[in-house]
């Protein structure tokens, strides 16, 4: 009798056990993505420059672990780790940090999910849909370098989506704590006792986002303080974006395109822009795809415009692994230095830059 009981409870101490598993899951997942870019006019004296490029190639290479925990009542505890990853020399991204995608902890329910950490933000959010090239080597992100790294340290974030009609929000305290250099490293921790502004930043996103069709709207405005990269050393500096973006389906193809009016005030003084793309994807084949995005920014007041062309051929071998190709064309006026390939360099102010690519990506 004894020993009918204890097995008993061994079973039922078992199916316990496998409840609580089953409540609480983690995944572990992650892309791979490098190849070689050639690229024109790399220098004052004209030559071109081949190299293996550390940022992204199709798509920025890293690794993550997702989490969630049913809390009962349609109620989950959430998180995500995610760490950006230099493929061609092994090291970190996102300004050195071991998490530098991604870094959140939060709760989620059928009223939405509220998440505080190091996060993307609304601006990222905004162009996911309707920027058919995403964070590619040759992209938007050549152009406006914070769009591909609009992500916010110290932050709270709210983001619901009801019948597809999606709305967001984040606040940061702090929008950026790492002092490494380039544009996902500004070095404005903020936090400072007395100055409610330093370094904060406000996000905001509306829209409807359904399969056939979506638009939305987004607003950004992030605060300088002492010390800050790009001229906003104060917390009187600021700079602004204001997005509309859509897309359209037709047939197997979509049409994605916006505008990202950009008001920078800093203590180099004031600077006003406007971003316009617009771009195709076509499934020409069962396994490729064609992307092309023809992108114009538009300086005020300034002879500083410039125009980018990109077309990318993607061939899928599987559902996990692709083989791409890309050809680029920066055109820049005027006092315009914009290099084609993110974090590249050019030559000079009104050159032009061509460039074609090729690499290999695999997710996990």
């Amino acid at each position: 009798m004894k020993k009918t009981i204890s097995c008993a409870f061994a079973l039922l101490g078992g199916m316990s056990a496998s409840v609580a598993m089953a409540q609480s899951t983690v995944t572990i997942y992650g892309l791979v993505d490098t190849g070689l870019v050639y690229t024109t006019n790399a220098n004052a004296a004209g030559q071109s420059a081949v190299k293996m490029p550390t940022l992204t190639g199709s798509f920025p290479s890293r690794l993550g672990f997702r989490g969630t925990e049913d809390l009962g009542g349609g109620l989950q505890a959430i998180f995500t780790l995610e760490a950006g990853l230099a493929v061609n020399n092994g090291s970190m991204g996102q300004g050195n940090r071991l998490f530098g995608r991604q870094a959140l902890v939060g709760l989620k329910n059928e009223y939405g999910t509220v998440s505080l950490g190091r996060q993307i933000n609304m601006t990222y959010i905004a162009t996911l849909k309707s920027d058919v090239l995403g964070p590619n080597l040759f992209s938007i992100g050549s152009i406006d370098s914070y769009l591909p790294n609009a992500r916010s340290d110290n932050s709270i974030s709210y983001w619901g989506n009801f019948n597809d009609f999606v709305v967001g929000a984040t606040y940061s305290t702090g929008r950026d704590a790492s002092g490494a250099g380039g544009p996902a490293a500004t070095n404005c921790p903020g936090q400072v006792a007395g100055n409610s502004k330093a370094c904060r930043q406000i996000t905001a996103l509306v829209g409807y986002e359904g399969k056939a069709y979506g638009l939305n709207a987004s607003y950004d405005i992030l605060y300088g303080n002492t010390g800050a990269a790009a001229g906003l050393t104060s917390s009187d500096d600021s700079d602004r974006r204001v997005t509309v973006n859509g897309y359209v389906m037709v047939g197997a193809g979509k049409i994605g395109g916006g505008v990202i009016d950009r008001s920078t005030h800093a203590v180099t003084g004031q600077k006003d822009s406007d971003l316009y793309y617009l771009g195709v994807s076509y499934p020409v084949a069962p396994a490729t795809t064609l992307d092309v995005q023809v992108s114009h920014l538009d300086v005020k007041d300034q002879d500083a415009n410039a125009t980018l062309f990109v077309a990318r051929l993607t061939y899928n071998l599987s559902k996990r692994t692709a083989i791409y190709g890309a050809y680029g064309r920066m055109d820049n006026s005027g006092t315009s230095a914009l290099a084609l390939d993110a974090g590249g360099t050019i030559g000079g102010p009104g050159r032009t830059q061509n460039g074609v690519m090729s690499g290999l990506r695999h997710s996990f």
